[in-house]
């Protein structure tokens, strides 16, 4: 003969402790300070990146030139940077002691000008350099649009 138990389930309601009421407000607040704590380092980030300086290394060119000769293409053609010899261009453009506005040509092709004191500061190197066909400058500074604030201008051959 086999017996057959029955047990019955009874749940009861459980009380709140002390320490779980405690956690239950640890979790709650933890999130709150996570999120908080992490858009506290995501904007130290984001501020941190703007002030640091760049450097950059590339030719200096005459920008009026440069542009003139960048924009000088054939309308019907469709492989523009095929047929372009960009030393050419550069040794053309080459600055001189009456450059007012200055460009820097980096390795890439990429190109951008110089603010007002950075322009400054590339006339006075290229008068105390003098005449050269080719002037490879690392220049640093901050970089605005298309247009970079130079803090330091140096020949770099």
């Amino acid at each position: 003969m086999r017996r057959f138990s029955l047990i019955a389930h009874v749940s009861f309601p459980l009380r709140e402790t002390p320490l779980s009421v405690w956690a239950s407000k640890i979790k709650r607040n933890m999130g709150l300070n996570l999120a908080a704590t992490i858009r506290l380092v995501a904007l130290f980030c984001g501020l941190s990146a703007l002030s640091f300086a760049e450097t950059w290394s590339g030719a200096l060119v005459d920008s009026k030139c440069y542009v003139l000769v960048e924009r000088n293409v054939n309308p019907t053609d469709t492989l523009t940077y095929v047929d372009r010899d960009k030393n050419w261009e550069i040794r053309f453009c080459a600055p001189n002691a009456r450059t007012k506005f200055f460009a820097v040509v980096l390795p890439d092709g990429l190109s951008f000008s110089l603010d007002t004191a950075g322009n400054a500061k590339a006339a006075e190197l290229v008068r105390r350099t003098g005449k050269r066909s080719l002037f490879v400058v690392a220049l640093t500074g901050e970089m605005s649009r298309h247009t970079v604030r130079v803090d330091s201008i140096s020949m770099t051959r």
